[in-house]
């Protein structure tokens, strides 16, 4: 068996890796958001659980980026800024990268707003949040119906131990009866 010849594909590969990582990244930052927001963290490792969900959030932003901008120098796919940064400008399966174009800033909003958290409050930051959903849909989306890899046993097996826990949380979450509030 001969290795593939690789030569002049080295900046696919690396977005390729890139956006493999963030999908990795963005799967464990959505679980543990949902983790805490079930209350299923114990109250002694909140803390620290809550700094890896904020960490792994800050290092998918920057997978994110590594993604679209390591395929600028690209010799097949030619996409230039506007394909990477606007959603449709690009013909390589406009609707496919549409969704992980609208995903990275739907990501990049969602990430950046902890920090605007006091300014804008805590129950509007939550509203914000809960949109995680939708973007985590999105590039999910966007790896299945993109990628080269799309339809890999390898690819898939990494996309549904990610996607499992998730599904779990949603489901947990859907069918958990709520606290009772404390009297005002």
């Amino acid at each position: 068996m001969n290795a593939p010849d690789l030569a002049g594909h080295e900046w696919w590969l690396a977005s390729r890796a890139a956006g493999i990582v963030a999908m990795i990244l963005v799967s464990v930052s959505v679980g543990l958001g949902l983790a805490n927001a079930a209350k299923l963290i114990p109250p002694r490792s909140r803390r620290t659980l809550i700094a890896i969900h904020e960490q792994s959030a800050l290092a998918a932003l920057v997978a994110i980026a590594a993604h679209g901008l390591l395929l600028l120098p690209d010799s097949w796919l030619h996409p230039g800024v506007g394909g990477i940064a606007v959603p449709f400008v690009i013909d390589y399966r406009p609707l496919a990268v549409a969704a992980g174009i609208v995903a990275g800033y739907g990501a990049a909003l969602l990430g950046l707003s902890f920090y605007l958290r006091r300014k804008i409050g805590a129950r509007l930051w939550r509203k914000l949040h809960m949109g995680t959903l939708a973007v985590y849909l999105l590039a999910l989306i966007h790896t299945i119906t993109a990628g080269t890899d799309a339809g890999t046993p390898w690819l898939l097996g990494i996309l549904g131990a990610t996607a499992a826990p998730i599904l779990g949380l949603l489901a947990f979450r859907a069918t958990a009866k709520p606290a009772p509030r404390a009297a005002a």
